[in-house]
């Protein structure tokens, strides 16, 4: 390989990455009537934000019954995304998706009113924007996961290997082309610019790193509240005892420093609650009602190895992840230990939601965000392991692409049920492609 190619080798392969990404996106979603199908769910709730600020100025979503029950009705794809507090009608879920998609949304409207559409919020280009954000952002967490692997410096032809699987080895490929409305892809892209920027702060001690963190983590929050354990991740992140202690005191002992990131912060997850106090007129809103944890009853097993949604089980490339951290505990003791500790610890806390599987979904969904962390061990022991040892791994990497995408196929076309699955349908469609 010659050096040209080699230093822009990321750089090529993230290219090829979004086109192949795109081609599948316009099958998927922009022939005929297909951009009628792309959301749905939770992802009609996390968009509704976008044209209830910009076009019906309506926080309660009084624009939901002529929309959802009249103009674009499907009976396979209804859902009430409303929820009720305080006698007043708001959003269930949480406006961090719908920040994310806001400038793609923008162009969409003003396109639609100069090709004289219908500037409804929910019309064909509007709903094209959609899955276009979900691309861009696929991408952007991508970059920012070679950057991270850079800075443990992880080889670029790995760093290659390990972008490839990640973009068509995990459940993030069906969370993009498929449910690319759902807020995972957008919270992939914001952890692992979140992750980025804490290793370079550990590593080159720039204040102006801890600013970009605390914004990115009030993306985080924004998108999802729970999401903002990724913070305890800075423990593995520091490498040793020492440099955390160090960098969180250089945080804490600048108060420029800490005042500029808790406005950001604050300045970010702060929308949620504006929103609430408009919508219901409090601040504090538990817009998921009924729904929450039970942490006396995890189901800690299932959500990583079960027929029914096992991340391990649908999503086997991310155990070459958890692997690679047992081979590290030697070499890298406090990062492996700090990383299992954090493992088990998320672990625990998504396997006691009351519907620990998360619903109509493929694999875990609720890790597709955590991929770098996954990703992350596994390029460091790829850049350890011996010559014979890469090739064999990048082998099954390989393997694992196939497979993944043999499944994600099968998610697509209901051979693997959204929520019906059990270790007889598993097996009787385990990488068959009846639809060819």
């Amino acid at each position: 390989m010659s050096i040209a190619l080699k230093k822009h080798l990321v750089t090529i392969t993230l290219s090829l990455i979004a086109i192949v990404l795109l081609l599948v996106t316009t099958n998927l979603s922009f022939g005929k009537d297909k951009w009628r199908g792309f959301l749905e769910s939770d992802a009609k709730g996390y968009y509704a934000y976008l044209p209830a600020v910009f076009i019906y100025h309506d926080l309660n979503f009084g624009f939901f019954d002529h929309i959802e029950k009249e103009k674009y009705f499907q009976e396979h794809i209804f859902y009430d995304y409303r929820s009720g507090s305080n006698g007043f009608v708001t959003n269930k879920y949480y406006a961090g998706a719908a920040l994310a998609q806001t400038p793609f949304f923008i162009v969409a409207h003003v396109a639609t009113i100069l090709s004289g559409e219908d500037p409804d919020g929910y019309s064909k280009l509007y709903m094209l924007s959609v899955p276009i954000a979900s691309l861009f952002y696929h991408v952007l967490g991508l970059w920012f996961l070679a950057g991270l692997l850079r800075l443990y410096k992880v080889k670029e032809s790995i760093i290659a290997v390990l972008l490839c699987a990640t973009a068509f080895g995990t459940h993030l490929f069906v969370y993009t082309v498929v449910e690319g409305g759902m807020s995972h892809v957008f919270s992939f892209a914001f952890i692992s610019g979140f992750l980025y920027y804490s290793k370079r702060y550990f590593e080159l001690q720039q204040l102006s790193d801890v600013h970009k963190m605390a914004l990115l983590l009030g993306l985080i929050v924004l998108c999802r509240p729970i999401n903002g354990l990724v913070g305890l991740f800075l423990i593995p992140l520091a490498g040793n005892v020492r440099t955390l202690k160090i960098g969180l005191l250089d945080i804490f002992s600048s108060v420029k420093a800490w005042a500029i990131s808790l406005l950001l912060f604050v300045g970010i997850v702060g929308i949620q609650l504006v929103i609430y106090k408009i919508s219901t007129g409090s601040f504090l809103v538990y817009s998921y009602q009924e729904e929450g944890f039970n942490f006396s009853d995890p189901h800690f097993f299932d959500i990583l190895f079960s027929y029914k949604k096992g991340l391990f089980l649908y999503t086997p490339m991310l155990l070459l992840g958890l692997f690679s951290v047992f081979y590290l505990l030697r070499s890298k003791s406090f990062f492996s230990i700090s990383w299992l500790m954090f493992f088990v610890g998320i672990t625990y806390i998504f396997s006691s939601w009351w519907m620990w599987f998360y619903g109509g979904s493929f694999s875990s969904r609720v890790y597709v965000e955590y991929i770098p962390i996954f990703i992350l061990p596994l390029g460091l022991f790829l850049e350890s392991c011996s010559p014979i040892v890469k090739k064999v791994t990048i082998g099954v990497i390989i393997c694992l692409i196939g497979v993944c995408q043999i499944q994600s196929y099968q998610y697509r076309y209901y051979e693997i049920h959204y929520t019906d699955m059990d270790q007889a349908k598993y097996w009787e469609v385990f990488l068959m492609r009846n639809h060819f």
